[in-house]
Parts: C-alpha cells; structure tokens; sequence
C-alpha cells in the first residue's frame, strides 16, 4: 500500500434549495474518489465509515463522507426518524453530491465509487442506476439492497456486497438483491463478523476488501 499525502477538508454541497456538508480527503496523484452514503441515523462522523475512508486514502483514493441530510432534518429525523428511511431523497441527495464532485476544480478529472452502509448502499445503488456513466464501483457494507429493488436491473456499474457472516438476514437479503442485478457483483460474507462489524480485525477487513474493489475500477 503507498503512503499519500492526506488533508481532509470540510465543504458545503447544494442539494437544490438546502444545502449539505461535507468531509472531502483528495490524496496525492489520486485517480479516483469513494463517496460515502452512512446508514440510517449515522452521519459523516460516524467512527465506522470514518475509520474505512482514512484506511483507503492511505491507498492513494480520495474520500467524501457526506451528511445526506440537512442540519435541520438531522435534527427532526433525531425525533421522529422520518427521512433515514426516505431512500429516494437519500438517493437524489447523493445524486448532488456526484455533480458537484463533477464540477469541483480537486475532483472533476476522478472516477467515482460509492461506499454504502446499511440504508446507505440502497441509496448508493439507486444513484449509480441513475448515472450510469459516471459511478465506476459500488462497495456495501452491511448494506440492505433490497431497500433499492426496482433499480437493481439498471445498476452498471461492479458491486462488491460485504455481509457480516453472523448477519444471517441481510446475507438473505443481499443473496436476493444480486439475483436481481445485471451489473458484475460479488458478494462476500466476512465470518464472525455481525451486522456493525464491530468485532476486532471485521472493519479492517472490510477497508481490505473495499481498498481491492476500488483500486481494480477506479483507482
């Protein structure tokens, strides 16, 4: 693995007339950038996704861990939940997102992947079904595909599924979300590892597989 040089950078991203924020890490003669769509009631500071973007931007991939709410829904959502599950909007926001890393002078030029987590992969895989031509890799983790069922068929672009082996329903669940899909997929059952991957060594190996499937699409 190569050492880059790291300076992460808070940034303000557009989603129409709101506005969200962002995390964004442009290593070193990087080639391409993952961004991050967290799970439901997660945010861009979650230790998690936080851990595996610092474990690929040492592999020379930039990062932008994205809050895909805004402040003022984060706050409600805290209360009442009613937009970790809004898919669709996480999808459109995430969408944004792409488009304003197209048009960022540090990142216009990268190839784009997306890191998904639980919620988060369903909105991941229903944004790339919509930009076909511009999202290069998907990688889950613990994700729920399924949330994304009637995109799946327009998904292009190669999607590794990470499940924890003791997930027992979401390996279920992503078994039948990749019958469903067209676009090359994998998935890959981490053994011993629940749904969180919180057990010792399951998230660096879940940086591990991700750090593969990005370097061979967009690295």
């Amino acid at each position: 693995m190569r050492k880059a040089t790291i300076e992460e950078t808070e940034v303000t991203i557009p989603v129409g007339k709101a506005v969200v924020y962002g995390n964004l890490t442009v290593p070193n003669r990087a080639k391409g950038i993952v961004l991050f769509a967290h799970g439901s009631g997660s945010s861009r500071f979650s230790t998690r996704n936080t851990q595996v973007a610092r474990e690929i931007n040492a592999a020379g991939i930039a990062t932008l861990l994205i809050d895909l709410l805004t402040r003022e829904e984060e706050t409600v959502d805290e209360f009442t939940g009613e937009f970790r599950f809004n898919i669709d909007l996480l999808a459109r926001r995430l969408v944004h997102a792409t488009e304003w890393v197209g048009k960022n002078p540090d990142t216009k030029s990268l190839a784009v992947g997306y890191f998904g987590a639980s919620t988060g992969a369903a909105a991941a895989l229903i944004a790339a079904a919509k930009l076909p031509e511009r999202v290069k890799a998907i990688v889950s983790r613990g994700g729920r595909p399924d949330l994304a069922e009637q995109h799946l068929p327009n998904v292009k672009a190669p999607t590794l599924l990470i499940v924890g082996g003791d997930d027992t329903q979401v390996i279920e669940l992503n078994e039948q979300a990749s019958r469903q899909m067209r676009a090359e997929r994998k998935i890959v059952v981490v053994p011993g590892a629940t749904h969180l991957f919180e057990e010792p060594g399951k998230l660096e190996e879940v940086a591990r597989l991700a750090i593969s499937w990005f370097s061979k699409y967009i690295g």
